[in-house]
């Protein structure tokens, strides 16, 4: 039993390999990835043809082994995605929005009674943040497509669940320290990492405070921030999912 589950997991893994190149070929020739039943997989002809092939192919390998690690987290999220949406499916927008309403709001009533005034407009705050991320994405999950979702439904997923705290602490001191304080840090490793090309870092540095006061409260930063994460965040999770669809589709 154990060699057959180990042969069953093998193929399975050989099949995602072999999906995975076709679909990088796919990019530079026809019917690769899906050939038709009567044409077939498309075929180098000539020398020249054969080199471009071959090279591409080859060129694929690494990229593949590379590729296959996020297909694994792509079906991940796939998976988790779809039980969430079922969930919705079954609520409807206005029920999952309600439903959403109804726990954060119990929350702020909870609040209102065993809290002071300062830290009740947080959890306030964190439930109108929390309330239409989420309606956002479920809205945007049930009325396009693929693309829709990984526009819209996504970012807004994240940032359903990134933003929430980030809001509370704009009001409650005692929770800066645990969150803003690992935000800043955060903060400058993407700038010393990621975004150090082109001088975007300085740039931003020069331009913005996280601890600043733009319109409200001070530390209003640290909301941007996390939304700029929770975007791209959204769209990379997303695009995972479309590429766990294609090259492992449900079954019908």
């Amino acid at each position: 039993m154990e060699a057959r589950r180990s042969s069953g997991l093998g193929d399975a893994i050989r099949i995602d390999l072999v999906r995975l190149h076709e679909t990088w070929m796919e990019l530079a020739f026809p019917r690769q990835l899906d050939p038709g039943s009567v044409l077939g997989k498309w075929k180098p002809e000539t020398t020249l043809q054969e080199i471009a092939y071959y090279g591409w192919a080859t060129i694929g390998v690494p990229l593949v082994a590379i590729g296959y690690p996020l297909l694994l987290v792509g079906v991940a999220v796939r998976y988790n995605a779809t039980k969430l949406d079922s969930a919705a499916t079954r609520l409807g927008i206005v029920g999952a929005v309600l439903l959403a309403a109804v726990v954060w709001g119990a929350l702020s009533v909870a609040a209102h009674f065993q809290l002071p005034w300062e830290e009740f407009l947080a959890v306030v705050a964190a439930s109108v943040v929390a309330v239409v991320s989420a309606g956002a994405a479920v809205f945007f999950s049930r009325i396009g497509g693929r693309g829709t979702s990984v526009v819209f439904a996504y970012p807004f997923a994240l940032t359903a669940i990134f933003l929430p705290p980030v809001v509370a602490a704009l009001f409650v001191p005692a929770l800066q320290a645990l969150i803003f304080d690992p935000s800043e840090a955060l903060a400058i490793w993407i700038l010393d990492s990621v975004l150090v090309v082109g001088g975007f870092s300085e740039w931003l540095r020069a331009t913005f405070s996280l601890r600043a006061q733009y319109l409200f409260v001070e530390g209003e930063g640290f909301a941007l921030m996390w939304f700029a994460i929770a975007v791209p965040t959204g769209w990379l999770l997303g695009l995972l999912a479309a590429l766990a669809d294609l090259i492992r589709p449900r079954p019908e």
